[in-house]
């Protein structure tokens, strides 16, 4: 870029895009997240905000326990079938866009726990964006998941939740509403 040059082009002295890439481009540096650390991967989450790893270098470090002040939603650990419609509920309050991440092996498939009261994976409540491995994963794999939904926020690309209401708009935003389990 130059500034000030005799016979230099507007494009060299300004900087052009667009009111979407812009929006895209702040969404992605200021996530919200709000933690829902349901068993031992919310002590790996808690290590992530610390100091060792820092996820303020990414943008992610303002933890939300309110939904409707976050706009992306870690589920660290096992999901009950009794803690299910709470983090529903908490869900729908969020607002749009909004993104989820499965932390670890249970709040991606239910993990070791193949029992009755076990969710078997936490996409069975809500749609999940980012699957993150691992029993628990370390914080460093909790980073790159963060920075691939940067990513995905920066390309343009849809949620799983705008997806979902693609599909199916009626029993989504029907579902939206209920209070199922108060």
């Amino acid at each position: 870029m130059k500034t000030g040059v005799k016979g230099t082009k507007a494009e060299d002295l300004a900087l052009t895009s667009r009111l979407e890439d812009l929006l895209n481009w702040s969404r992605a540096n200021s996530l919200w997240p709000m933690p829902m650390g349901l068993a031992c991967c919310a002590i790996e989450l808690m290590a992530t905000v610390g100091p060792k790893f820092d996820m303020a270098r990414f943008g992610a470090e303002a933890l939300r326990f309110s939904p409707r002040q976050s706009d992306l939603m870690i589920v660290a650990g096992t999901v009950s079938k009794k803690m299910a419609p709470a983090l529903k509920r908490l869900y729908d309050q969020m607002p749009y866009p909004k993104w989820v991440i499965a932390m670890g092996a249970c709040a991606s498939s239910g993990g070791m726990f193949n029992s009755y009261p076990t969710v078997q994976g936490v996409d069975e409540i809500v749609p999940v964006d980012v699957y993150l491995p691992g029993c628990p994963p370390r914080p460093e794999a909790l980073i790159h998941a963060i920075q691939k939904i940067q990513s995905l926020i920066k390309e343009g690309r849809k949620s799983a939740a705008e997806r979902a209401i693609e599909r199916e708009p009626a029993r989504i935003l029907e579902g939206a509403g209920s209070r199922e389990g108060a």
